[in-house]
C-alpha cells in the first residue's frame, strides 16, 4: 500500500510472557516499515521480561516496568501512551502473543493515507478462522456465515440464537441494540478496508490526537475483557474507524497471565453489560429483553459444556461465574464511566 510518511510508536503492554513477547518482537524486527519508538510496558512481577530484552538487541525499544497502581491492560497502556514522542502521529497497540506478517505496519499505517478521516485502524487476524471464497450460486446452507464473498462457519452458538429470534441484525463490527453481535473476526480476508466501530484493541492504532482527548477506562481492571470495546465505541462517535484486512497477523493464544474461568464468565457478563450501555445507554424494552435473553441462553450452552467436554472443571467455573455476572447486572449494575 503505497503511502506517506508518518511517524508511528509500536506500545506492548506484557504480563508474565517474555517468550510470547520474544517471538512479535522477532516479527516486529523483519518489517518492512519500523516504528520510531518501541514501549515495553511490563506488569509483570519477575525480572524474566526485563532479562530477556536484556539478551536481544530489538532496535528503538524502550523499556518500564510499572508498579502496582499502573498495572492492568488499561492502565499500562495509558502508562505507554504518556511516553509516546512529541512528534508521533499514531500509535499502534499489539498484544504480546501477537506474530505479524512482514508487511504489516507498511499495511497499517498506509490505510491512514488512503483514509484522512480515519482516526483507528486495526489489523486482521489470519490463523484462527478457515475462509472459503462462494462457489458460483452457491446456495447458503444452515450454520454458515456469507459476506461480502466469502463464507466461514458460523458457530452452534449462532446457529441456537438464530432459532430463538436473537441472531445479529447488524454488520460484524456494529453492535446491534442488543448487543451480541458479530465481532470484525466475522470479516472476510479480501484484502478489503472495511468500517467498523468496535476494533480489536491487541492489533489496533489510534492517531496520537484522539489518544490526546481519550483514554481508556479505569472501569476495566486487570485483564480487561472487552476494554477494546469500550474504547473503540467511544472513538467511533467521533470519527471514522477501520479494518484492514491486507494488514496481517497472528494471534498465538498464550494463557499465561489470563483469569481463572469464574473471574472471565463473571467478566464476560458484566463488563459485556457496560460495553452494551456505553453505546446504547438507554436501550429499549425490546433491546434489554434480548440482551438478558442471549447473555442466559450463552449461559445455559457453557453449563451444557460441563457434561459435553473434556474441561468440565472450567465449564462449570465459567458458567457459575456468567450466573453471578447475570444476578449481579440486574441487581447492581456497573455505573457507566467514560474516561
Amino acid at each position: 500500500m503505497q503511502q506517506e510518511s508518518k511517524i508511528f510508536n509500536l506500545i506492548i503492554c506484557t504480563y508474565k510472557r517474555p517468550d510470547s513477547l520474544r517471538r512479535l518482537l522477532e516479527s516486529v524486527a523483519l518489517q518492512t516499515l519500523y516504528p520510531e519508538k518501541i514501549l515495553i510496558i511490563d506488569g509483570s512481577p519477575s525480572l524474566e521480561t526485563k532479562q530477556m530484552l536484556a539478551e536481544n538487541n530489538f532496535q528503538n525499544t524502550e523499556y518500564y516496568k510499572v508498579e502496582e497502581k499502573d498495572r492492568g491492560l488499561t492502565k499500562q497502556r495509558n502508562f505507554g501512551v504518556g511516553k509516546v514522542n512529541s512528534e508521533c502521529e499514531i500509535v499502534c497497540f499489539l498484544d504480546d502473543d501477537i506474530i505479524l506478517a512482514k508487511i504489516y505496519f507498511e499495511e497499517l499505517i498506509g490505510t491512514y493515507t488512503i483514509f484522512p478521516e480515519a482516526l483507528g485502524v486495526s489489523g486482521y487476524i489470519t490463523n484462527e478462522t478457515d475462509w472459503k471464497k462462494n462457489e458460483p450460486d452457491q446456495k447458503p446452507p444452515a450454520g454458515i456465515f456469507y459476506f461480502d464473498g466469502w463464507n466461514r462457519v458460523e458457530g452452534s452458538r449462532f446457529a441456537l440464537r438464530r432459532k430463538f429470534g436473537l441472531a445479529p441484525d447488524k454488520v460484524p463490527g456494529f453492535m446491534p441494540d442488543f448487543s451480541h453481535g458479530y465481532s470484525t473476526g466475522f470479516l472476510p480476508p479480501s484484502g478489503k478496508v472495511y468500517e467498523a466501530e468496535m476494533l480489536m484493541g491487541g492489533i489496533a492504532s489510534y492517531k496520537t490526537s484522539v489518544l490526546k482527548k481519550l483514554q481508556f477506562s479505569s472501569y476495566f481492571e486487570g485483564y480487561g475483557l472487552y476494554e477494546d470495546a469500550d474504547f473503540s465505541l467511544r472513538v467511533s462517535k467521533i470519527g471514522k474507524l477501520y479494518v484492514n484486512t491486507s494488514a496481517k497477523l497472528e494471534h498465538h493464544h498464550d494463557q499465561e497471565g489470563r483469569p481463572d474461568k469464574y473471574k472471565y464468565g463473571k467478566m464476560v457478563v458484566r463488563n459485556g453489560w457496560y460495553v452494551w450501555r456505553i453505546k446504547y445507554p438507554k436501550p429499549v424494552l425490546r433491546a434489554k429483553l434480548k440482551w438478558y435473553a442471549t447473555a442466559l441462553l450463552l449461559t445455559f450452552v457453557r453449563i451444557g459444556n460441563i457434561f459435553t467436554t473434556a474441561e468440565k472443571k472450567e465449564a462449570f467455573s465459567e458458567s457459575l461465574g456468567r450466573l453471578v455476572g447475570l444476578t449481579g447486572v440486574l441487581f447492581y449494575p456497573p455505573k457507566r464511566y467514560d474516561a
